[in-house]
C-alpha cells in the first residue's frame, strides 16, 4: 500500500472513532429530545383542554345571563296575571309564563351541561399536568445522569478532532474532500477493503457494500497508489496488507 492511501487509511480509523462518538452524543441528545418534544405535546394538549374550559365557561355564563332574562320576564307576567280583566287575558297571559317556565328548564339543562363540561374539562388538564411534571422530573433525571457522560464524550471528540486534524493536513486538498464527502455520506466509513472472494476466476467484492467488483481494480491498487472507489457505494477502496503479502 502506498503512502496516500496509507495516510487515507489512518484518517479513515480516526473518523470512524469519531463517528462512533458522534452517534452517542446523538444518542443522548435525542433521547433528551424525545421527553422534550412530549412535554411540549403534553402542554399544547393542556392548553387546549383549558382554552375549551374557558370557552365552556363563557357559555356557561350566557345561559346564566338568559336564565336571568326569562326569570324576569315570568316575574313580569306574573305581576300582568294577576290585573288580568278577563279569563281569555288570563289564561293568555298563563300560557306565556308556562312557555317560559320550559323555555326556562331548557336553558338550566343547558347551562348544567356546560358547567359538568367545565368541570370535566379541567379534571382532564389537571390528569395532563400530573403527566407533564412526571415527564419533566423524568427529563431532569435524564439530564443529570448523562451530563458526565455528554462532558466525557465531547472531551473524547475535541481529542479525535486534533488527531483528525493532524493526520490530514499533509492530504491532498482535493481528495481529502472527497474522502469527507464519501465519510460523511456512510457514517465514517469512506474506505471499504476490496476482498479477493477467487482469484482465479477474478472474483471480488467491495467489504463495504458487499457488490461485485471488476478485477481492474484489484489489479490496479496492486501496483499503483490511486484513489479507487466502489461502483455501488462510492467508498474508497484498498487493499488489506495480507492481502498484497499473498499477491506477492
Amino acid at each position: 500500500m502506498g503512502p496516500l492511501l496509507a495516510s487515507l487509511l489512518r484518517l479513515q480509523s480516526i473518523e470512524h472513532d469519531l463517528a462512533h462518538v458522534r452517534r452517542r452524543l446523538r444518542s443522548k441528545e435525542n433521547a433528551t429530545r424525545a421527553v422534550q418534544q412530549k412535554i411540549q405535546e403534553l402542554s399544547a394538549q393542556r392548553d387546549r383542554l383549558g382554552q375549551e374550559a374557558k370557552d365552556r365557561q363563557a357559555l356557561a355564563g350566557r345561559y346564566d345571563l338568559d336564565l336571568k332574562s326569562v326569570e324576569a320576564g315570568i316575574a313580569k307576567l306574573r305581576v300582568a296575571l294577576n290585573s288580568a280583566r278577563t279569563n281569555k287575558e288570563y289564561a293568555a297571559i298563563l300560557t306565556q309564563i308556562n312557555t317560559q317556565k320550559a323555555d326556562n328548564a331548557k336553558l338550566e339543562e343547558e347551562a348544567l351541561k356546560a358547567m359538568q363540561s367545565v368541570d370535566a374539562l379541567k379534571t382532564q388538564a389537571d390528569a395532563v399536568t400530573g403527566q407533564i411534571e412526571a415527564e419533566q422530573k423524568r427529563l431532569d433525571e435524564l439530564q443529570a445522569a448523562s451530563a458526565a457522560e455528554v462532558d466525557k464524550l465531547n472531551a473524547i471528540l475535541a481529542d479525535l478532532q486534533g488527531r483528525r486534524d493532524e493526520a490530514a493536513k499533509d492530504i491532498n486538498a482535493d481528495v481529502l474532500k472527497q474522502f469527507d464527502r464519501i465519510a460523511s455520506a456512510h457514517e465514517g466509513e469512506a474506505m471499504a477493503n476490496l476482498e479477493v472472494v477467487d482469484p482465479k476466476r477474478g472474483e471480488y467484492i467491495c467489504g463495504g457494500c458487499y457488490i461485485g467488483l471488476r478485477a481492474e481494480h484489484y489489479n490496479a491498487l496492486l501496483s499503483r497508489d490511486e484513489i479507487r472507489t466502489c461502483e455501488s457505494c462510492g467508498r474508497i477502496l484498498y487493499l488489506e496488507a495480507e492481502t498484497e503479502a499473498n499477491r506477492s
